[in-house]
């Protein structure tokens, strides 16, 4: 009768031991302490940028900073035990904020999978292989929080990178954000920022990566050809209708006015425009190099109080008689067989998948290029449990974002603004997030940013917003091609609209970013005057 308590007593012992393995970490770094006895500082040359153990501002929390502009960065933690994801939950986590903002630059890590014997930490470049590539990336176009799959192909021993389809975008602020990666038993991926899920998604779906993990049962076969006489039009021109014998297609679209008369007033021998008389030609001005000076125009004063100036000519007005080109009526094409599509083969490279082949993790990598400094890296977390990882970010993240939020809001509120409108851009902020306003984000951002800092204009803004998401909702649900640009917000100032590059693919931004930036550089390069001739 002894033996039954202690059994009972042994069995509590051994599920009270798997919790506390299981509530801590597997890997933690808080940059308490200076990095460079733990993390190995990549001496490729093509990485220069250099890396501080830094407070973050406004806190007395250290982390790992990204101190110059315009730089490469490498550098690497190897862990004591690689990281087995495919043993339950793995959560990994990290810690980043952008002091001076993000306009382009990655702030992602590197979850490097084993290396071959050859390799050491201070060799790790952008070519060490990786398992997974999570965090925020942002230049031109691309913004967004990145998720990428390295996997094995059962069949090719090949690796291939997955990139998860719409992941979340990048906050646009200058405040400490947790970004959070959830990867479950049951396949499933969750993405999180500051707590709150963003992206949920499944390894095995063929609709959540791209390419899919898992390749489709069937492909179109590659060697069907269309036949010949296989026709797609839908609709054709009525081979019976005939053009009416009164049908001018000569007849032109606007003639002149025959019936109108010149207004009383009108100067016939004043020009429109006029040399300024208030002009004068600059000192520095050489006939030479800039060719003969010539006074700016003006609007010819005279022509204010007129009805018109310089030669009357009768206006034209729309012609009455005008069908231009005949077309004749379509009809129902009677050999319409729809469009034509190659038919499914079972693909020769397919295979199935009870969950995907995650490599281990054996070590973390930061490798990025950015245009930014004041990258602050903290709190990188890989952990077997959500709750843990929550409770990190409770206690280490979530009291510095909100004493950096209250700064913000004392610093950058704009006078007048009511608490309502706060709340209505605050959910502006939130459609922009929506997937299929994708294309247009950059540009409703801008308005409503806009908006925020002008009050007294934010009304106007308000009702400018809410009719550019009904026009693209409408266009997007209509099959509407052309595109929609938001309406400029009214300023006391002109501004200038960016150009936009084309989206930088994940994974490989580096150098499409070294290519943005040189052209950046030979657009600001001063041109040499050219004289008023010339242009």
């Amino acid at each position: 009768m002894m033996e039954r308590p202690r059994s009972m007593l042994q069995i509590f012992l051994t599920l009270l031991a798997l919790q506390l393995c299981a509530s801590n970490p597997i890997f933690y770094e808080s940059f308490d302490e200076p990095f460079e006895k733990r993390w190995i500082v990549s001496v490729n040359e093509d990485y220069k940028g250099v890396w501080k153990h830094s407070k973050s501002e406004g806190h007395e929390d250290y982390g790992l900073l990204v101190s110059e502009k315009a730089r490469k960065y490498g550098i690497v933690k190897q862990l004591d035990e690689p990281v087995n994801l495919k043993d339950g939950t793995i959560v990994l986590q990290y810690e980043a904020r952008f002091h001076n903002g993000l306009e382009c630059g990655g702030a992602y890590l590197k979850y490097l999978r084993p290396q071959d014997a050859k390799w050491a930490p201070k060799d790790f470049d952008s070519d060490s292989p990786y398992s997974i590539m999570f965090g925020p990336d942002k230049c031109g176009s691309t913004n967004k929080v990145h998720f990428i799959l390295k996997h094995k192909n059962p069949k090719t021993a090949e690796y291939v990178e997955h990139h998860l389809k719409y992941p979340p975008s990048v906050p646009y602020d200058k405040l400490t954000h947790v970004y959070t990666a959830v990867i479950e038993p049951n396949n499933d991926l969750r993405i999180l920022i500051d707590g709150e899920e963003k992206k949920k998604a499944n390894f095995l779906s063929g609709d959540d990566f791209e390419p899919a993990i898992v390749p489709p049962k069937t492909i179109p076969d590659p060697d069907d050809k269309k036949p010949e006489d296989w026709d797609e039009r839908e609709k054709i021109p009525d081979p019976d209708a005939r053009k009416p014998d009164d049908w001018d297609e000569d007849a032109p679209m606007e003639i002149e006015d025959a019936d109108a008369v010149k207004p009383e007033g009108w100067l016939d021998d004043e020009p429109e425009e006029v040399d300024d008389p208030e002009a004068s030609k600059p000192e520095d001005w050489d006939d030479e190099e800039d060719g003969e000076w010539e006074a700016p125009k003006i609007d010819n004063p005279k022509c204010a109080t007129a009805p018109g100036c310089g030669e009357w000519r009768k206006p034209v007005k729309r012609n009455p008689a005008y069908k231009g080109k005949w077309h004749a009526p379509l009809i129902d094409n009677p050999n319409y067989k729809g469009i034509w599509k190659p038919r499914e083969i079972p693909n020769p490279n397919y295979f199935d998948l009870d969950m995907p082949e995650f490599e281990p993790i054996a070590a973390i990598g930061i490798e990025i290029w950015t245009m930014q400094d004041g990258i602050l890296f903290d709190n990188i977390l890989i952990v077997n449990d959500e709750k843990v990882a929550e409770s990190y970010r409770e206690k280490a993240s979530k009291p510095k974002y909100e004493l950096e939020k209250a700064k913000e809001k004392v610093q950058d509120t704009p006078a007048g603004l009511s608490s309502f409108q706060k709340k209505i851009f605050d959910v502006f902020y939130q459609v922009a997030d929506v997937p299929i306003l994708k294309s247009y984000r950059a540009k409703i951002i801008d308005v409503i940013e806009k908006g925020e800092k002008q009050p007294n204009v934010s009304i106007g803004i308000l009702v400018s917003i809410v009719v550019v998401f009904t026009t693209l909702i409408f266009r997007i649900i209509y099959g509407g091609k052309k595109a929609v640009h938001p309406p400029k917000a009214t300023t006391t100032s002109s501004h200038t609209a960016s150009a936009e590059k084309q989206e930088d693919e994940a994974g490989s931004s580096n150098a499409e970013r070294e290519e943005d930036e040189k052209e950046k550089e030979d657009a600001g390069t001063a041109k040499p005057r050219r004289s008023r001739r010339e242009t």
